[in-house]
């Protein structure tokens, strides 16, 4: 059983600019729908829709989705024996990689784009990836399945972490 000591933690959130440009534009649209047709009374676009059908779309998307991008989060805890990732909303519970199951590891700089279509967990021509911003983190090798790479804002002391946890079985 791993220990339950935690040698790292890091927690990250979507900060890029340019992703909450969008999603603050696309929810100011409907901020100002909802305003305008349900509180002053004037009909939104040329086509209104009902002010019941536009108050839940208001709901889902000018409160609910800025909400839910700045809620999710990645957390990475390395212990004793093992490492965990957890992306918020999408795990209920940590992934759990036994580092056993690691044969090597490597400190790496990547294009989330190129590599990997994006942030988010993704697969791509490398493998699997839990990333959420930046371009840097640490690309374990397993002996039976695809590399995985993990996103970090300070991959050398994730990479760190993970070289003591492996040495201390």
């Amino acid at each position: 059983m791993a220990g339950q000591f935690i040698l790292y933690r890091e927690q990250q959130r979507f900060k890029q600019f340019w992703l909450w440009v969008v999603i603050l534009g696309t929810t100011a649209i409907f901020w100002a729908g909802f305003i305008y047709q349900v509180l002053l009374g004037g009909a939104f676009g040329n086509r209104p829709v009902a002010d019941v059908q536009l108050a839940i779309l208001f709901a889902l998307i000018g409160v609910g989705m800025p909400w839910f991008f700045y809620k999710m989060k990645l957390t990475t805890e390395v212990r004793q024996g093992e490492l965990q990732v957890r992306f918020w909303p999408f795990h209920a519970r940590p992934v759990t990689i036994p580092l056993h199951l690691v044969r090597d590891y490597e400190k790496i700089t990547y294009n989330a784009i190129r590599d990997y279509g994006g942030w988010g967990i993704r697969w791509g021509t490398k493998g699997k990836a839990y990333n959420v911003s930046g371009g840097e983190g640490v690309q374990l090798h397993f002996y039976d399945r695809d590399p995985l790479l993990i996103g970090s804002q300070n991959a050398i002391a994730l990479y760190n972490a993970i070289k003591l946890a492996k040495e201390r079985k």
